[in-house]
């Protein structure tokens, strides 16, 4: 691939305009619009350097640098955090709680802009440009994710992955959204495009039983735990709707339990996302995904 169709194929999945593109490459618009119109190409070395790296921030790479994962890793773990962090400090749970929300839900198809959610977050406002879906789905996730910050914080008892916990989760994430919320699938369902076979209704108990218990274990590599966590939660697929935000829910929880600043995955990286979370799930190889939640870490800007 030439770096004229890298440059293509940012546009295409970015929504960044050939301006907003131009400045992030620091070039004028007419060199960018005459790159992709192929009247020119780049061939400044430091143009083609800045391409690749924004091509990797989209569309993610596959040969990954052991030096530079271990050192990714071990940054991302710097960052401390806890439940009882964001419990006693607000603005510091706002921060997070619009970022989250906003990342997440876009990802996933919200068209609402980030001033949008904190409008309809903190000032309780009514949009009248946006859908009541839109507006709901950023209400009931902040309601999932305090409720989980709650039972993480919450001092009278252990702390447990359980059935029901996920249950709770997705009941609160999906209210009035479908009409089973909290509750397991009880039909097949397959995502187009996904090349992941996704697990048979009838198994689901079983496996979300198993994967508590995975979470539930004492953990050294928290990283790595959390894209293997992760990867497999999304496989099991185990409701209707609303798979991926719950998945980067219990994500989110568990790196809380770690100790570390969970991994907002950013809607910029969605593309990434997809095809590492796709490549663990086929191959059962986690270093892409891990280095994508550890670069999440350390990319995570709290304004």
């Amino acid at each position: 691939m030439d770096h004229q169709q890298k440059i293509q194929n940012i546009l295409n999945v970015s929504g960044l305009s050939q301006e907003a593109l131009a400045r992030k490459l620091d070039v004028s618009f007419a060199t960018l619009n005459s790159w992709v119109n192929r009247k020119s190409k780049p061939t400044r070395a430091e143009s083609l350097k800045k391409i690749d790296a924004l091509y990797v921030t989209y569309f993610g790479e596959f040969e990954i640098d052991e030096a530079k994962l271990t050192k990714a890793k071990s940054e991302a773990l710097q960052n401390k955090m806890t439940a009882k962090d964001l419990r006693e400090n607000r603005d510091l749970l706002d921060k997070i709680t619009l970022n989250l929300t906003y990342h997440t839900n876009t990802i996933e198809g919200s068209t609402m802009t980030k001033n949008d959610v904190a409008e309809v977050l903190f000032d309780n406002k009514v949009l009248k440009n946006r859908t009541a879906v839109e507006q709901r789905e950023a209400v009931n996730h902040r309601a999932a994710l305090f409720f989980l910050i709650d039972e993480l914080a919450d001092d009278s008892r252990p702390f447990l992955w359980t059935l029901d916990l996920i249950k709770s989760v997705h009941l609160r994430l999906m209210n009035g959204i479908i009409s089973d919320a909290g509750y397991f699938r009880n039909h097949a369902v397959r995502i187009v495009g996904a090349a992941v076979p996704l697990a048979n209704f009838i198994k689901i108990t079983d496996k979300v039983s198993s994967l508590c218990r995975k979470l539930n274990e004492p953990h050294a590599d928290a990283l790595r735990i959390l894209a293997e966590t992760h990867a497999e939660f999304e496989q099991i697929h185990p409701f209707s709707d609303g798979n991926r935000r719950t998945g980067r829910l219990i994500m989110f929880a568990k790196s809380l339990q770690f100790g570390i600043l969970p991994p907002i995955v950013e809607k910029e990286r969605k593309s990434a996302y997809y095809r590492y979370l796709e490549f663990a799930q086929i191959h059962g190889k986690f270093d892409n995904l891990e280095l994508l939640l550890a670069e999440s870490i350390l990319n995570l800007s709290l304004p």
